[in-house]
């Protein structure tokens, strides 16, 4: 497999500004939080209900955590897949109106994704810390007075990005340090204080790779233009078609943190499939040793013909036409979620595509 063949799909995607989702998105109304995933049928999980609390605490429509919890469950906020505005959102966290969001493409078209916190908590995982939204509000201040001022100066290339970190054993989903490390490379006109906070976060590039993935994605003709889960349901929406196509999530298999092996776990959750579909992350775990090594007890047989069989040539994004029941199916490397919101992260590994999507 060859690395600089795998960032095909990328070599036109800049990173080119930080703005608020209100800028970007001036048509969405305030009181819509965007989701991962396809639409929800009923009850939210969790986490993401957690998350969405956090998020109407940043954007100051609520005093405290039971204000929000209850506007929320009176039907005040109405949630919306993200993808579905060009927004790739990680695991359980929503966005909302005033959260910083990465603006990834070219002149022509663009997609976004919102600045992570680091390590946990963070809203990503659904955490009810009453720190995040200050966090976020200190992400926000990095994002739109420092980073998106110099963007607009110095845009990014993405393809460098992603192929330093494939040449290094990194497949830009589960492992993101190399790729992170590529940015700052990249960005050594911040302030040396800023740069240390993006050298503290490893997957601070993440949502930057996930808007670039969904941008690649949206500049076909035909095939999967959305995919992700909401921890309930995962599927993908095609070119041409408004509505999705899901199947009931399972969640991912893989390494529980210590404490959590028998925790009950959430369903597949985040958009960050979008990096898997356009050919990193599970469909490059050959270029991965370290993976390979630590999930070889739950990867799939014959993981070295899984590209081929699943990844267009021409695009080098996962075809659905490709895909057949009882054949290989792509993989998704995932964080794991712990079902009822109380521990948030509990592990990582990898969530195969139902054989039901195909087909």
């Amino acid at each position: 497999m060859d690395p600089a063949a795998l960032c095909t799909p990328f070599e036109q995607a800049r990173w080119l500004d930080v703005r608020p989702r209100s800028a970007l998105l001036p048509g969405l109304d305030a009181r819509v939080l965007l989701h991962a995933g396809p639409p929800y049928e009923g009850a939210l999980p969790a986490a993401v209900r957690q998350a969405a609390v956090q998020a109407i605490l940043l954007e100051g429509l609520a005093d405290d955590p039971a204000t929000a919890a209850a506007m929320l469950e009176a039907g005040e906020f109405r949630l919306q897949p993200a993808q579905d505005h060009g927004v790739a959102t990680p695991l359980a966290q929503v966005v909302s109106a005033g959260m910083a969001l990465a603006v990834v493409g070219d002149a022509q078209r663009q997609c976004y994704a919102p600045l992570v916190e680091g390590p946990p908590p963070a809203l990503r995982f659904g955490s009810m810390a009453p720190e995040s939204p200050a966090r976020m509000r200190e992400l926000a201040s990095l994002g739109l007075d420092r980073l998106g001022p110099g963007l607009r100066r110095r845009p990014v290339a993405i393809a460098p990005v992603v192929g330093r970190a494939l040449e290094a054993g990194d497949e830009c989903h589960a492992r993101t340090g190399v790729a992170n490390d590529a940015l700052l490379a990249a960005m050594q006109w911040l302030p040396r204080s800023d740069l240390a906070v993006i050298a503290a976060s490893p997957g601070f590039v993440l949502p930057v790779l996930m808007a670039a993935a969904l941008w690649c994605l949206g500049g076909q003709a035909h095939g999967i233009a959305a995919v992700g889960g909401n921890g309930l349901r995962f599927g993908w929406r095609l070119h041409g078609h408004a509505d999705w196509v899901s199947v009931p999530a399972t969640p991912p298999v893989g390494l529980r943190l210590p404490g959590h092996a028998q925790t009950v776990a959430l369903g597949a959750i985040g958009d960050s499939a979008v990096i898997d579909f356009c050919g990193l992350g599970g469909q490059a775990i050959a270029l991965s040793p370290s993976l390979r090594d630590d999930w070889r007890a739950v990867l799939p047989p014959g993981l070295e013909h899984l590209r081929s069989a699943v990844i267009d040539p021409a695009s080098g994004l996962v075809d659905p036409a490709r895909l057949r029941p009882g054949g290989p199916m792509p993989l998704v490397n995932l964080a794991i979620l712990d079902l009822d919101g109380a521990s948030g992260l509990i592990g990582r590994g990898v969530y195969r595509v139902d054989a039901s999507l195909a087909g």
